[in-house]
């Protein structure tokens, strides 16, 4: 393959939006099979062959601390250059890591002893259990503010609800509550709040990653902030990164890795290019090996390419409702906007890639039930289009309001397939709710981010993916004062069939699963606490000398470690 220069780089402009959280894949029919998965090569074919791989991203990296990330860019290359307790295999398992072996668990499933294996950082210093130790306490530590601490570890790892609790209020708290505890240098011990059936998933995802006390202490601000300022542990280590604005960056292999002879490619260059047309044409230029997700206008032209993969994310998009602005708190409002767009429309025509209308939080074909049963198959569709129904809510929530028009704010991204999409529901909206004027306001994902986590906006278009293989993964967002919440949605008989599920039915599979359900029922169809869009359908265009490539359902997009690149055919 050719391994030029990007000389197209310097005309980029803007192209998808980015989704709030590690999304990932699945298959387009919807099955467990995954794209370019176990595509092994032998040691022949890539004998003669520069084992480096040219790929393109589509949005910087918002940071590399594992313990402030939250976007699935941070943490696709936070797991190729980090590693935990566990990590997925190109099978998509959680497997053991920097854990040797299974743990020894408790009787009543609760309290998790690992030992580790010998493992280093990338200044020689030996990776040890107060790591982790240090780590998930800075994860807790409301000082931190990390975005994803409070929502992984509260309600299951001991003390976490309660560190974050007190946080909240101002009032004092310890940080040794939390139930991490580090035995010696090779023994860590961990105690849950309750049993947590996927608590492998759990330790396999970035923000459980250890990270070293005295290099992130001597760093101070620093810390993260570019290649130099980081730690590495994982198959890879960034040889090259100036920082959150930085457009090319590179990562080459670990050779202290603990399994370094497992790992073929040696280089990795990452290239931001914003634009689909702008990276379809560097790909066939031979530019690059992997482009980012297509837009929609491009992906008709690739039908039946072998080059083209495509495959259903368990990722649902939908528009974020703001209840602290008056007009939101309104539930017949928020019936009317979450009705009020032609979402198959805007799937078909605007999107017109394989994405679908969704009706619902929970994705399809992401999680079975007890009895090998969708979790879909029960409800179906919560929330659908209504111009009808839709005009009457508004009216009886403008009447109520006492009002007979409202101006809403509208958050979006500075993509171009952002922008379109957002102007498709603007002008759906305003044509079917007679007096809604919406006020676009376009910005990066980075500052998206920010915005949501300040609560500065009144819609929001946003979208997410799971962290773990369970319906809880959405569900448990939307519990009142939840950590990935920031909409001010509440419902006591929510939050009472959540902690239903996450506790005393959490060894109880088809009650657990109803009480899920029924959940998402009310907060979808009596209370519209959320007006879905869409279920993404993704697509790229791979070199078809690039095997191995591990494109997961959930946590980091993508695995580089067992891809090798052989002479393409």
């Amino acid at each position: 393959m050719k391994k030029s220069k990007f000389s197209i780089l310097l005309i980029l402009t803007l192209v998808f939006s980015l989704i709030l959280s590690a999304c990932n894949s699945g298959n387009e029919n919807g099955g467990d099979k995954k794209p370019a998965d176990n595509d092994d090569a032998t040691g022949e074919e890539v004998a003669n062959v520069a084992q480096e791989l040219n790929m393109l991203d589509s949005s910087e990296i918002p940071t590399m601390d594992s313990v402030l990330a939250e976007g699935s860019t941070s943490f696709t290359y936070i797991n190729n250059v980090g590693e935990g307790l566990y990590r997925l295999d190109q099978d998509h398992k959680p497997v053991p890591a920097l854990a040797e072996g299974e743990p020894e668990i408790s009787d009543d499933q609760k309290v998790y002893t690992f030992k580790l294996r010998d493992s280093k950082w990338s200044n020689g210093e030996p990776v040890t259990a107060h790591d982790f130790v240090f780590a998930w306490r800075r994860a807790i530590d409301p000082a931190t503010a990390s975005p994803y601490g409070p929502y992984m570890m509260g309600g299951k790892i001991k003390g976490a609800a309660e560190i974050t609790e007190a946080g909240a209020a101002k009032k004092e708290y310890n940080l040794e509550d939390l139930g991490v505890k580090a035995i010696d240098d090779k023994t860590l011990e961990v105690t849950l709040e309750k049993p947590v059936v996927y608590w492998e998933d759990l330790f396999a995802f970035p923000t459980f990653y250890p990270q070293n006390e005295k290099f992130v202490t001597e760093k101070g601000d620093a810390f993260a902030s570019n290649a130099e300022n980081l730690l590495y542990n994982g198959p890879f280590k960034m040889e090259k990164w100036e920082g959150t604005d930085a457009t090319e960056w590179v990562l080459v292999k670990n050779p202290d890795y603990h399994s370094a002879d497992d790992v073929t490619l040696e280089k990795i260059t990452v290239n931001v290019v914003k634009d689909s047309n702008s990276a379809v044409n560097a790909f066939e230029a031979g530019e690059t090996d992997m482009t980012g997700l297509l837009s929609s206008d491009i992906v008709p032209s690739y039908e039946g390419d072998e080059r083209m993969l495509t495959w259903m994310e368990p990722v649902v998009f939908w528009i974020k409702m703001n209840q602290k602005n008056e007009a939101l708190a309104n539930v017949n409002i928020r019936k009317a906007i979450a009705m009020g767009f032609n979402k198959e429309d805007l799937a078909k025509s605007i999107l017109n890639n394989g994405s679908i209308a969704a009706n619902f939080f929970v994705p399809k074909d992401f999680v079975k039930g007890p009895n090998g049963e969708d979790f879909r198959e029960k409800h179906g569709d919560l929330i659908v289009f209504n111009a009808e129904e839709a005009k009457k809510h508004w009216e009886t929530g403008l009447k109520e309001l006492g009002v007979d028009k409202l101006e809403i704010r509208y958050l979006g991204g500075d993509t171009e397939a952002a922008k379109k999409t957002d102007a498709y529901i603007k002008n759906q909206l305003e044509t079917n709710l007679p007096g809604l004027t919406v006020k676009l306001e376009s910005v990066p994902f980075a500052v998206r981010l920010e915005r949501d986590n300040a609560m500065d906006y009144d819609l929001q278009f946003a979208g997410w993916g799971p962290d773990y293989g369970n319906a809880l993964s959405f569900t448990d967002l939307w519990i009142t004062n939840g950590g990935s919440n920031r909409m001010g949605y509440s419902n006591p008989e929510y939050d009472k069939l959540i902690k239903a599920a996450q506790t005393e039915l959490a060894t109880d599979p088809e009650k657990n699963w109803e009480a899920q359900q029924e959940a998402e029922r009310i907060m979808l169809e009596e209370d519209a606490g959320l007006a879905p869009v869409y279920q993404r359908s993704a697509n790229i265009l791979l070199n078809p000398g690039v095997k191995g490539l591990a494109i997961y359902n959930y946590g980091p997009d993508y695995n580089f470690q067992w891809v090798k690149i052989t002479e393409a055919e």
